[in-house]
């Protein structure tokens, strides 16, 4: 897939806690953007954060926490990004999405050895 320099970068912040039917939110999320072949995505837990409702969430040892901050980024064109929001909107309850512009600077396979 070629993907043009100037793309979009959408960014899903969810809780670890949070579902879709049954799966963590963040897998259905990534399975559907692979789903539509979009160019990319990648999930990362974050360590500390809190939400609209200042509730904290941390992974300190004495604060056990089963709901640390999720972060999805997913880049496309914004056309493709676009086309992606409403299924984002039936999926994501309680959370933040936020889009913005991505340079492009490479994007390419990694070649099978």
């Amino acid at each position: 897939m070629n993907l043009p320099t100037q793309a979009k970068l959408l960014r899903i912040f969810i809780g670890e806690a949070d579902k879709f039917d049954g799966r963590p939110l963040y897998e259905a999320i990534v399975m559907e953007a692979r789903k539509r072949k979009m160019a990319g995505a990648t999930v990362l837990r974050g360590t500390l954060g809190f939400g609209a409702n200042s509730h904290l969430h941390s992974a300190k040892i004495l604060e056990i926490s089963e709901d640390l901050p999720m972060i999805i980024e997913i880049v496309d064109t914004e056309e493709r990004i676009n086309a992606f929001l409403p299924d984002l909107e039936r999926m994501v309850k309680d959370g933040l999405v936020t889009m913005e512009k991505a340079e492009v600077i490479a994007y390419r396979p990694r070649k099978e050895t």
